[in-house]
């Protein structure tokens, strides 16, 4: 299994950047994020150019979905709009991004609100924490800068 991942890792440093090689390249730098996550997250979403936060999580379709009629207005859950894939990635990414980074400033956010919660109030919550993980590798990608307090492994350079 080790080999496989070198070699793949070996296939990625020398992608060219028509193929997303840097940005995958850029996001399996942060801890918690393997190379088959970090490639998804690039081909069918960080490469499309997407040009603001609210786009890039309707696309991956981590937003609600309102429910409004005259007064009344509520929220009925995720909206079935975008990438299913990308939504069902970024909700596991989230899960292992509490585990693998929690001292950062999202993983705190994330505990804060959820410390003695009921189970559904985790989920949802998790849900909003994929959605604000997703918006800050798309920042990553685009301007260069990590959300705060997460931790990047050394930088991957070709052999």
């Amino acid at each position: 299994v080790a080999e496989l991942e070198a070699a793949r890792l070996e296939r990625l440093v020398q992608a060219p950047a028509k193929d997303g090689g840097p940005m995958v390249r850029l996001l399996v730098r942060v801890i918690g994020i393997g190379i088959e996550t970090a490639d998804m997250l690039v081909q069918e979403l960080l490469s499309r150019g997407l040009r603001d936060r609210r786009a890039v999580a309707r696309f991956a379709g981590l937003t609600g979905s309102p429910d409004e009629s005259g007064a009344r207005r509520r929220e009925r859950g995720l909206a079935r709009v975008g990438s299913a894939r990308v939504r069902r990635g970024m909700i596991q990414l989230a899960w292992r991004f509490l585990r693998f980074q929690p001292d950062s400033a999202l993983a705190q956010w994330w505990r804060k609100r959820t410390d003695g919660a009921p189970a559904k109030v985790r989920l949802t919550m998790i849900v909003a924490l994929a959605r604000k993980l997703l918006i800050g590798l798309w920042r990553l990608v685009t301007t260069g800068e990590a959300p705060q307090g997460v931790h990047l492994r050394p930088e991957i350079t070709p052999a």
